[in-house]
C-alpha cells in the first residue's frame, strides 16, 4: 500500500512539472512504446501468438485487409472472385509489389507463387508450424492429407523395426507403437495454384463462405520461396532473415533491447502510411513505469493500471482515454486435467478434484467476475464481462450466436452465485473424500508477470473464493511465471491448474472461438488427456456436437445451433468459466485508435497502418465522441459495401 501510494503521488507531481511533449507538423513522425515480453519467432509461417506476429503484422502484407471501419478492402490481391459454391477462389495479384530487405533493398517480386511456396511450408509436418489447422479448417484440398503424409514420414525417420500382432513387419515409433502407413501426397497436390506470376486458385473440398476473411492472418501470408530456401532454419530469426512487403520494415532488432520498424518506402500503398519510425523498447517493468516515463516525454503509449486509474484521470482527464471495444479475443478461467506441476502443489490430488464436476461447478458459481474486473475498471467493472466462450457480437445468422443452443440461459445471466456455490461444495467434499481427495485442495494459479494487472485480479480471485468457500476446501495458491515464454513454460506444459487463458478469432465463423482450444491434442486445458469416464463422457460429446457442426456448411442456421450446443456442454459441466473480451484499457496514447484497422479476428488491431501520431493523447470525452461518430460512419461504411 505504502509503495503505491508514493508511486501515486509521484506520477501526480510529473503531470505538473512535464507537460506533453508536441509533435510538429513536418517532422518525423516517431511512435514510441515499451514491451515486457520478447517474441519467440519472427517466423510468421510457424506462429500463431499475439505477441510473436505484432511485427509480422506490420511487416507483412495479405491478400485483403480491413480498414478503420471493418470493412474488407483489396490489400496484395487486387481483385478476386469465387465460384457458385465457394469452393473455388480465384485472385489477381497486385503487380509492381517488392520485396525488400531490412535496409529497404528491393529483392523480388511480390507474385502468386508466395503463396505456394508459403504453403508448402507450412503444410509440411517437418516444420511443426501452429498454422496448418488455418488450412485444414477452411478444407483447402489435400492440405491435412500432405500434412499427415509428411507427418507420416518424419515419424519413420525415427521409427524402429518391429512385428504386429500377427507377425508381420512393421515399424514403431518412439513409444512402441505401430506407424501406420499414410497414402503419399505431393506438395504440388495441395489446393492452392500460381496459374501464372498473378493469378493465385485456392481450391476447397466443402464451401466456405467465410474464406476471405481467413485471410488476414499468418496462415495465408506470403513468403519468398527462393529467400526461404535460402535461409533454411535460420528463417525469422533476425531482422536480416526476413523479407518484406507490408507497411514497415523492421530494421532493427536485439532482443530484450528494442524493436524499430522503419516506413517502407516501396510499399504500394505507402500514401496511407503516416509514421515514419515506431521506436519498441524493451522492459520488464513496462506495465508499471510507463505512466512515469510518458509523463516524462520518453514514451508515447502507456497503460495506466486501474490502481493508479482514478488518481491519474483527477489530474489528467483529456490526455488519458479508453481502448476501442474488441471482441477478437475472449478469455476464460480453464481448468488443468493434465497437471505437471510440483508435488508441493500435489498434482495427484488436484487431478483428482478436477475431474469431479461438483468441484469444477463450485468454483464457477463461487467466483465473483465482477468483483476481479475491478482492477482493470473500477468504475465499471460488469461492462467487461462476457458470459460464454464465444463473445456476443462476433458472428450472427439470424440472431446472435450467443443466443442459439441454449447459451442464451449463460448470455443473459450471470454465472455467480454463492448459495449455489455453497451447495456444490458440500456435494463434491462429500463426492471426493469418497475417492480418497484431501483437503483443502490446493489450486494451482498462475500468471504472466508482464500482463498488466494479472497478478492483482489473481489475488482478488484468490481472496474472494477463499472467503466464500472456505479455508476448509480450497487453498488458491497464486504464483507467477517467467517474463518471457510464459505459455510455452506454462500453460503448453499444464504446469497450472486453474488459470486464465484466451484465444483470438482467425477468421469469422462460429467455429473459431469453439474447435480449437478444447479440440483433441490442444494445449489448453488438456481435458482430452482425463482417464476419468465421466470427464470422458461429457467431452466425447462435445467432440460428436463440434464433428456435426462442421459438415454443415450450407445453413448457418442449423451450423451455429450446434455449434452452441458443443459449447453449452463446455459451461453446463463446468470445463470453462467465460470472463471478458479484450480488457478495456486506458491508456495515454499519441494516436487515435479509430484510425487503425478493425476486425473482431485475424490481428488486423496489430497494425499501424492509417494512424497518425498525434500532439497530444486523447482525453475521455474527446474519446467517447469520437467513439460515437465511429460507429455511426461504421454503420454507414458496412451498409454501403453491403450493398
Amino acid at each position: 500500500m505504502k509503495r503505491t501510494t508514493r508511486l501515486l503521488a509521484l506520477l501526480v507531481a510529473l503531470i505538473i512539472a512535464f507537460p506533453m511533449a508536441a509533435f510538429a507538423e513536418g517532422e518525423t513522425a516517431v511512435y514510441r512504446t515499451l514491451y515486457a515480453s520478447e517474441v519467440d519467432t519472427l517466423n510468421y509461417l510457424y506462429t500463431t501468438t499475439t505477441n510473436n506476429l505484432e511485427i509480422p503484422a506490420n511487416t507483412i502484407d495479405t491478400l485483403i485487409e480491413y480498414d478503420c471501419y471493418g470493412v474488407l478492402q483489396p490489400s496484395l490481391a487486387e481483385s478476386w472472385e469465387h465460384n457458385e459454391d465457394y469452393t473455388e477462389w480465384t485472385f489477381h495479384i497486385r503487380e509492381g509489389v517488392k520485396w525488400v530487405d531490412k535496409d529497404g533493398n528491393e529483392v523480388a517480386d511480390v507474385t502468386a507463387h508466395d503463396w505456394v511456396s508459403a504453403a508448402h511450408y507450412i503444410l509440411d509436418a517437418h516444420n511443426d508450424s501452429s498454422n496448418e489447422y488455418n488450412w485444414e479448417v477452411a478444407k483447402v484440398t489435400n492440405a491435412a492429407e500432405y500434412y499427415a503424409y509428411t507427418a507420416y514420414q518424419l515419424a519413420l525417420e525415427n521409427a524402429t523395426d518391429g512385428t504386429d500382432e500377427n507377425g508381420n513387419a512393421v515399424k514403431l515409433d518412439e513409444d512402441g507403437e505401430v506407424i501406420e502407413e499414410v497414402a503419399a501426397v505431393a506438395a504440388e497436390d495441395i489446393g492452392v495454384k500460381a496459374v501464372d506470376d498473378y493469378t493465385l486458385v485456392f481450391t476447397l473440398d466443402a464451401p466456405c463462405s467465410y474464406f476471405l476473411s481467413m485471410l488476414c492472418w499468418s496462415a495465408f501470408m506470403p513468403v519468398n520461396g527462393d529467400f526461404l530456401a535460402e535461409c533454411g532454419t535460420s528463417f525469422g530469426t533476425s531482422a536480416e532473415t526476413l523479407l518484406y512487403c507490408g507497411a514497415f520494415i523492421l530494421s532493427e532488432f536485439e532482443p530484450q533491447v528494442q524493436r524499430v520498424m522503419t516506413k517502407n518506402a516501396s510499399y504500394w500503398d505507402a500514401e496511407n502510411v503516416f509514421i515514419d519510425t515506431i521506436q519498441m523498447t524493451y522492459n520488464a517493468e513496462a506495465s508499471t513505469i510507463a505512466p512515469t516515463m510518458y509523463l516524462q516525454g520518453e514514451v508515447d503509449y502507456a497503460e495506466v493500471g486501474a490502481n493508479l486509474l482514478d488518481a491519474m484521470l483527477s489530474s489528467y482527464s483529456d490526455q488519458i482515454h479508453a481502448s476501442r471495444p474488441d471482441v477478437s479475443y475472449s478469455y476464460w478461467y480453464l481448468f488443468n486435467f493434465d497437471p505437471n506441476f510440483d508435488a508441493e502443489y500435489e498434482p495427484d490430488n488436484w487431478k483428482i478434484a478436477v475431474n469431479n464436476e461438483n468441484f469444477r461447478l463450485s468454483i464457477m458459481h463461487g467466483l465473483d467476475r465482477v468483483n476481479a474486473m475491478q482492477v482493470y475498471d473500477a468504475a465499471n467493472p460488469e461492462g467487461l464481462l462476457n458470459n460464454t466462450i464465444t463473445p456476443l457480437s462476433f458472428a450472427s445468422a439470424s440472431k446472435d450466436y450467443a443466443y442459439y443452443g441454449g447459451l442464451d440461459k449463460y448470455t443473459d445471466g450471470e454465472t455467480f452465485n454463492a448459495d449455489l456455490a455453497l451447495e456444490y461444495k458440500e456435494k463434491a467434499m462429500e463426492e471426493l473424500s469418497a475417492e480418497g481427495c484431501t483437503f483443502p485442495v490446493k489450486v494451482y494459479m498462475r500468471y504472466n508477470p508482464t500482463t498488466t494487472n494479472w497478478a492483482e485480479e489473481c489475488l482478488l480471485v484468490e481472496q474472494q473464493l477463499e472467503n466464500l468457500l472456505g479455508a476448509d476446501y480450497i487453498d488458491v495458491i497464486v504464483e507467477a511465471g517467467p517474463e518471457t515464454s510464459f505459455l510455452a513454460a506454462v500453460r503448453r506444459t499444464g504446469d497450472y491448474g486453474l488459470m486464465k487463458c484466451n484465444w483470438g478469432a482467425d477468421y469469422s465463423d462460429a467455429s473459431a472461438f469453439i474447435v480449437d482450444p478444447f479440440g483433441e491434442d490442444s494445449s489448453y486445458s488438456f481435458i482430452f488427456k482425463s482417464e476419468d469416464e465421466q470427464t470422458q463422457a461429457y467431452y466425447q460429446e462435445y467432440l460428436d456436437l463440434v464433428a456435426e457442426a462442421l459438415t454443415i456448411t450450407d445453413d448457418d442456421e442449423a451450423r451455429y445451433e450446434t455449434f452452441a450446443k458443443a459449447e453449452a456442454v463446455l459451461l453446463d459441466h463446468g470445463f470453462a468459466i467465460p470472463i471478458h473480451t479484450n480488457d478495456r484499457t486506458y491508456a495515454f496514447a499519441k494516436v487515435n485508435p479509430f484510425e487503425g484497422p478493425y476486425a473482431a479476428f485475424g490481428f488486423s488491431s496489430l497494425r499501424y497502418k492509417g494512424q497518425h501520431v498525434l500532439e497530444t493523447s486523447m482525453g475521455m470525452e474527446e474519446f467517447e465522441a469520437a467513439y460515437q461518430t465511429w460507429l455511426t460512419e461504421r454503420e454507414a461504411a458496412l451498409e454501403a459495401a453491403s450493398n
